[in-house]
């Protein structure tokens, strides 16, 4: 991978596209479980072009439907957690009008939703509704991009998604995700040098893009949190806050060198120690 030229990655990235592109279509089609999967074995693939190295403890819920609650930093997340798990994103509804990216997004499922509130319980009836597959929904609450150094304040309101008036023990499942970007080509990286791989602000996404395409190899701390319901908590905004402050103790070790201990319990298995993927 350190030896790849951005051209040869390009032409990578695009020939495995079009082999994936048509089973995709054809699974969407014939509404096949293997739509769930292909996205997946696209992003494993994606990442191994771009020399993406995964430091993973625990693993997502496979127990019924689950809310993902991650952190966001990159459009390199989604390359993350599509990687490690069958998953569907929540996504601002500008993005469904933005070229090549919302065929991506409409391919994998993605569940659009308007920042309006008038337009906030539609969001909530089509992520509820996508939460009744089955399939792991991601959401991003801190509704933008972060500068991969800190965790931004989160937006309660889509976590209504996880509610389940008539019987509260069947609601969805939430589990918080942290994702840190901490080394490249070897070294550790620090705040100033961390938006190599973090894309947030008014960064531009084609010199971005171009900038990673030239990068040697990177690691990427991902946490799989101990699962939670809404109920168990009391408030959409009691596990807004209590996400957070999970994936911002988790981070905030990553980041440092000094991972935080990952609890055992039956909600949380998967390897305690860093796995590479």
């Amino acid at each position: 991978m350190r030896h790849m030229t951005p051209i040869l990655r390009v032409v990578m990235l695009i020939a495995w596209l079009l082999v994936l592109l048509p089973f995709q279509i054809l699974a969407l089609l014939f509404r096949s479980e293997v739509a769930i999967k292909i996205p997946m074995v696209f992003h494993r693939g994606v990442a191994w072009v771009l020399g993406l190295h995964f430091d993973v403890r625990g693993q997502a819920g496979n127990s019924g439907p689950i809310m993902i609650v991650s952190n966001h930093s990159s459009w390199l997340d989604i390359v993350v957690l599509s990687a490690l798990a069958p998953v569907a994103f929540v996504a601002k509804s500008e993005i469904a009008k933005w070229p090549g990216v919302s065929v991506l997004a409409k391919l994998q499922g993605t569940v659009f939703v308007a920042r309006k509130r008038a337009k906030t319980r539609e969001g909530l009836a089509a992520m509820g509704a996508r939460l009744a597959t089955g399939a792991p929904l991601v959401l991003f609450p801190e509704g933008t991009r972060g500068d991969g150094n800190r965790v931004l304040p989160f937006k309660s309101a889509l976590f209504s998604a996880a509610e389940n008036k008539d019987d509260p023990d069947a609601a969805p499942l939430v589990q918080p995700v942290s994702i840190a970007y901490t080394h490249l080509d070897g070294f550790p990286l620090g705040r100033r040098s961390r938006p190599r791989l973090t894309w947030y602000g008014k960064m531009r996404l084609g010199r971005h893009l171009w900038g990673m395409l030239g990068n040697g190899p990177a690691r990427i701390a991902v946490d799989f949190h101990q699962p939670v319901r809404l109920s168990d908590l009391g408030s959409r905004k009691d596990l807004a806050a209590h996400c957070r402050q999970v994936i911002v103790d988790s981070h905030r070790g990553a980041i440092s060198g000094r991972p935080q201990p990952m609890p055992t319990t039956a909600l949380a298995q998967g390897p305690s120690a860093a796995q590479e993927t």
